[in-house]
């Protein structure tokens, strides 16, 4: 295996990772490096897969540059290398929403995190990401994507997996593909704030989607959103 290193938006960089032994068709793990003054890193991997993703993230910055990172929730692939990570970069700190710190993160990570509020932005010096609460979107209580705000880039963990390989970016359809994969592995609860939580991030309008699982889709990322959330609406009605 190997990690590959794409820059998806202007100082965006995705770390991808395909692992052929997952399922029939093999899987795509995928962590972000946004490239500031404090860079930030987005999903943590699992610990198998650092020595792999820190020497990508070697090649864009120097590991003692690296000022932030956090992942959408709990989960091996998004923080099983939390403090792996922090033991490597002696400057980042973990960041993440309220409920991720009180349940999690301030009792799992070997440094204090910093709490954020729905809706904060953390300025990194060129870059600006906002923090946004998505409990149980794509899964987990503690559940929450970021925003870069000069790029109009979503990240956006778990939502539109895809399975197999992937390009670093596509201009294809997502959400065809992502409702075949959700109805064979049914990961994310169609609760009745599904739909409205995708459609706020809709409103974002964003042109990038950086997913966890799959290329990263450049285009009219509302439309994909929406598309999304109808589908999770039906699945909740029914």
């Amino acid at each position: 295996m190997r990690t590959t290193v794409a820059e998806i938006a202007p100082s965006i960089y995705r770390l991808s990772t395909f692992v052929p032994n997952v399922g029939p068709t093999g899987f795509t793990f995928n962590q972000f490096l946004i490239d500031a003054d404090e860079p930030l890193l987005f999903h943590y991997g699992q610990r198998s897969l650092f020595p792999l993703i820190v020497e990508a993230v070697k090649r864009v910055i120097p590991l003692d540059k690296l000022r932030w990172t956090t992942c959408s929730h709990v989960e091996g692939d998004e923080s099983g290398a939390l403090n792996q990570w922090l033991a490597a970069a002696p400057n980042a700190q973990p960041a993440h929403g309220l409920t991720g710190c009180n349940i999690w993160l301030a009792d799992m990570a070997d440094r204090p995190p910093r709490a954020l509020k729905d809706n904060e932005v953390l300025d990194l010096g060129g870059k600006r990401v906002r923090w946004l609460d998505t409990p149980h979107v794509p899964h987990n209580w503690d559940a929450g994507l970021i925003y870069e705000e000069t790029t109009g880039t979503l990240f956006s963990s778990d939502l539109f997996t895809q399975t197999g390989p992937a390009d670093p970016t596509t201009q294809s359809d997502i959400v065809a593909p992502a409702i075949a994969v959700a109805e064979r592995l049914p990961f994310m609860p169609p609760t009745p704030m599904a739909a409205p939580t995708l459609r706020r991030l809709a409103a974002l309008k964003p042109t990038t989607i950086a997913l966890m699982h799959g290329p990263t889709f450049k285009g009219d990322g509302a439309k994909a959103l929406e598309g999304l959330a109808s589908s999770y609406q039906r699945s909740a009605q029914q």
